[in-house]
């Protein structure tokens, strides 16, 4: 029987793929924190947990009539980011898949009612986050599976996915961890005013008010109640979260959802990012297991 270690939801922003002086130009001569957060991360929790495959839920790769899951047993290459070359360019990357589990997924996630499709096409395209969290958190010998965010699915969907992958993890041999990556509120500043906002101090949040929504969830989350983000979702979505936050409600769908009551555990401070939320926080597999 598989298990989920444990699990997070992780920033994936451009600027941790920066080199050091230029993480330093835009942050007042202070290093980010999410960059400290993800080696912390991958020395603190991954390299003890040693999983046998990596789930990553990325929010930068929009699905349109269904969720998508990689299946390949190979992904190899190079990423430069459209959208910010500067910070992205050349990344190369080697991800060994889980054909196996991946299939899995999918097959009980439209089992449950949420068309979900398998596909191992050779030229399907890599998103960033999926790169990034790579460049920080791989180690050999892992598989690596990515899960796309199905831009017109609900809420109550997404948790629905996230409950599949924990079921079918249950049902496979594998040891897993799940890694949610994007951002809070997720409104970035006119590019007039961009420059003048990408320090990572949270005064730069796009408004007063999303900065208190996200760290109003932050405390939920490190509480362990779950049940109260969920239950907030509707006024949350004012705020944009990246992605509908849809890599948060499949990950918690995947750990217990409304019931998981996991604290959580921040691996960041809460920063900007042009405009946006960030934060590491993440959730140990209690002794117990995870709320069934």
């Amino acid at each position: 029987m598989g298990e989920i270690l444990g699990a997070g939801i992780i920033a994936h922003a451009p600027t941790i793929m920066f080199p050091l002086e230029e993480r330093l130009a835009i942050n007042d001569g202070k290093e980010i924190t999410l960059v400290p957060g993800l080696e912390r991360l991958r020395s603190e929790v991954l390299d003890e947990l040693k999983p046998d495959t990596v789930i990553v839920l990325d929010t930068h790769w929009f699905t349109t009539v269904e969720f998508i899951v990689t299946l390949h047993e190979r992904r190899q290459g190079k990423y430069t980011s459209e959208e910010l070359p500067r910070g992205m360019s050349a990344v190369p990357y080697d991800l060994t898949g889980d054909p196996e589990l991946a299939q899995m997924i999918a097959d009980f996630a439209a089992e449950d009612g949420v068309r979900t499709t398998a596909i191992d096409d050779p030229y399907l395209p890599i998103h960033y986050p999926t790169v990034n969290l790579a460049h920080y958190l791989q180690a050999p010998g892992e598989r690596w599976i990515t899960i796309g965010v199905c831009q017109t699915a609900v809420d109550w969907q997404f948790l629905s996915v996230g409950a599949s992958i924990g079921r079918a993890v249950a049902a496979s041999d594998r040891r897993v961890v799940i890694l949610g990556t994007g951002g809070m509120s997720h409104t970035f500043w006119p590019l007039p005013e961009l420059p003048k906002h990408e320090a990572s101090d949270p005064i730069h949040i796009r408004t007063p008010e999303a900065r208190a929504a996200d760290e109003r969830r932050i405390g939920w989350l490190e509480a362990g109640q779950h049940a109260a983000v969920i239950d907030a979702m509707e006024d949350y979505h004012q705020y944009n979260p990246e992605g509908f936050f849809g890599h948060y409600l499949m990950m918690v769908g995947a750990i217990g959802g409304r019931d998981c009551e996991v604290a959580g555990r921040r691996f960041s401070e809460y920063e900007n990012a042009t405009g946006t939320g960030q934060v590491h926080i993440w959730f140990d597999r209690p002794a117990a297991g995870w709320a069934a």
